[in-house]
């Protein structure tokens, strides 16, 4: 295995946006920047939202422009077994209790705090299952948004791992998930700063060896919106395909190379863009409004 292994996990819930292009160039410049394996994951792990055609059109969105994967495609579908197995180690170690508070009852604090007395709950056969943070202090240092250090709160900051209707949530998935494949960078965007204690905490009770961050600004309009699905981002367009990596290069810092005549060959602009990765120009930025071309 390479010294350095990055990966970019789409949830197949539609094509990818230019924000998801970002991350997944960002991703893949950084792990060939440091002469790792870039691996692709398929974050299917909810059957209600995630289609077929939507996973057949990001690989192709992918390989349209030059971003090729090392290794076979990881499905979180096909892992439910390890994720149950992992949630049974976790209930042994009394690190999750029974809840069933929705997001609504803790915001409006209605509900018994079910971390310290969860007896209640217990009593109930539909109940999902919290990660108990117990007044964890957290800190890291992210590669490019720096020192980070929270105080998870009970209640609160207690993510679901394992939902009411059985699906097993994203905080548990993607350690798991990145702790069995090898990753060792995980460059995403600073909307998932925020998600990253938890995952610190989760490695922590598990005793596995966390993976280095980088989070990397988000984009967004002139409100301040993030470009995403849920904003109505208008699909990739892969008939775009140079001109969409040099947007991507730009809002990543690489001005330069995005403003010079590097002709129509994707692979090209993505070895030049590997030699000139330098995420420290990025340093501290949360987000950039950035208007996505249009011609």
């Amino acid at each position: 295995m390479s010294a350095a292994r990055g990966r970019f996990a789409p949830s197949p819930t539609g094509p990818l946006h230019l924000g998801s292009l970002i991350a997944a160039v960002a991703s893949f410049l950084d792990a060939k920047a440091r002469g790792g394996d870039w691996q692709v994951r398929i974050e299917d792990i909810d059957p209600l939202r995630s289609r077929q055609l939507h996973i057949t059109s990001i690989l192709n969105s992918l390989e349209s422009h030059g971003l090729t994967w090392d290794g076979p495609i990881v499905y979180q579908s096909a892992r439910i077994t390890r994720y149950k197995a992992i949630c049974n180690d976790l209930q042994s170690l009394g690190a999750v209790f029974a809840c069933v508070c929705s997001r609504k009852d803790i915001r409006l604090a209605s509900c018994l705090p079910c971390s310290r007395c969860d007896q209640p709950c217990r009593q109930s056969a539909d109940v999902s299952w919290r990660f108990r943070v117990a007044n964890r202090e957290i800190h890291f240092t992210d590669r490019i948004q720096g020192f980070q250090s929270a105080s998870l709160m009970p209640i609160v900051e207690e993510p679901v791992l394992l939902r009411r209707d059985g699906v097993f949530a994203y905080q548990l998935a993607v350690v798991v998930d990145d702790h069995d494949t090898g990753i060792t960078d995980v460059v995403r965007g600073t909307d998932l700063l925020s998600e990253t204690f938890a995952q610190q905490a989760l490695y922590q009770v598990l005793q596995w060896a966390p993976p280095s961050f980088a989070h990397f600004p988000i984009i967004v309009d002139e409100q301040g919106q993030k470009l995403s699905k849920q904003s109505k981002a208008p699909p990739l367009d892969d008939r775009r395909v140079m001109q969409n990596l040099l947007f991507c290069m730009k809002f990543l810092g690489m001005g330069a190379l995005a403003d010079s005549s590097i002709g129509d060959d994707p692979g090209s602009l993505l070895r030049q863009a590997i030699a000139a990765w330098q995420p420290g120009a990025l340093q501290g930025v949360r987000q950039l409004m950035a208007k996505p071309p249009t011609s």
